[in-house]
């Protein structure tokens, strides 16, 4: 277990230097910059601003200052939000994102297994057809689609929750809904094919036939493996959603870290874009570590090189 942590901490660590570099460079191919707005400064503002942060000299030269900068920990400041860390601001945002993802993905876990495994035990019955509906649907709707729906629904027909912020408990409902529906649709599919698999393997014939009880059978047994599937996807749909879905965040008006990130492409912020990729690529690579030991600890069966 600790030669495979060390190799992918090493693995980690070259990813995300990789993801930096292509980041990086990529930004700076696109047109335009962060001080071309509709009021464009003058000569010798928008020079003075560039040598105030760097961006007057070579962007291999930018590009080396930044790594070094970055191997001490420092992202530097948002050229848009004046005054302001990068550190600072993703980590005001990340605590409102992982609020509402961490709600999002308990409701989706705690509703997506279950409609699974019922859906499988009523395999061809009524209602596995209408489980497998609901789930197909909520796979095909985006959820710029369901959180129209439910703004249309809730606010405007019935007056009964808020469109916009998180003042109160009644303002996490309908964002949680809308950042829920796919991942708990997905999940119920997933974890329906697994469970299918799983009940006819022979092991679970014979502990039928050895009178174990359908209910313990299916928890002592079954779900155990059936859920291996479910806690693979688990990894990237944590640190997609505790980031924050960027198109929820924008339409309900939440001051997440997936608004911070689109707004630093519209605004072309190039400490904030380079700062928040980091990020979620460090989420996401941390998230699919722990995902590969939980695996482990599942099931004892797996060898982890």
């Amino acid at each position: 277990m600790a030669n495979y942590v060390v190799k992918r901490v090493l693995i980690a660590i070259f990813t995300l230097w990789l993801v930096a570099t292509i980041t990086f460079f990529l930004m700076y191919m696109v047109p335009g910059g962060p001080f071309l707005a509709e009021k464009t400064p003058s000569a010798a503002t928008l020079e003075a601003l560039n040598k105030k942060y760097g961006l007057d000299q070579p962007v291999t030269v930018q590009y080396k200052n930044y790594m070094l900068n970055l191997l001490k920990g420092e992202m530097g400041e948002s050229i848009k939000q004046r005054g302001r860390t990068v550190q600072d601001i993703i980590s005001s945002g990340f605590k409102v994102s992982s609020r509402v993802g961490g709600i999002a993905i308990l409701l989706s876990v705690s509703i997506g297994i279950p409609l699974g495994c019922i859906a499988a035990i009523n395999r061809g019955k009524w209602l596995d057809n209408l489980i497998i509906l609901v789930a197909t649907t909520g796979i095909a709707v985006p959820s710029f689609v369901v959180a129209t729906v439910l703004m249309v629904i809730f606010s405007v027909k019935l007056d009964l929750l808020p469109t916009y912020g998180l003042t109160s408990w009644q303002h996490y409902i309908m964002p949680v809904m809308a950042l829920a529906f796919y991942p708990t649709a997905y999940i119920s599919r997933l974890m329906r094919s697994s469970m299918l698999e799983v009940l006819g393997q022979d092991y679970m014939r014979t502990a039928r036939a050895k009178g174990l009880s359908q209910a313990k059978s299916l928890f002592k047994h079954a779900l155990r493996n059936a859920v291996l599937p479910v806690v693979t996807y688990l990894g990237p749909l944590l640190a997609y959603t505790l980031t924050g879905s960027f198109v929820v965040e924008r339409i309900f008006t939440i001051p997440g870290l997936g608004s911070e990130f689109i707004s630093s492409i519209i605004n072309r912020d190039y400490t904030m874009i380079m700062g928040t990729t980091i990020f979620l690529a460090s989420l996401i690579i941390i998230m699919n570590m722990l995902v590969d030991i939980a695996y482990k600890i599942i099931d004892p069966r797996i060898q982890l090189k």
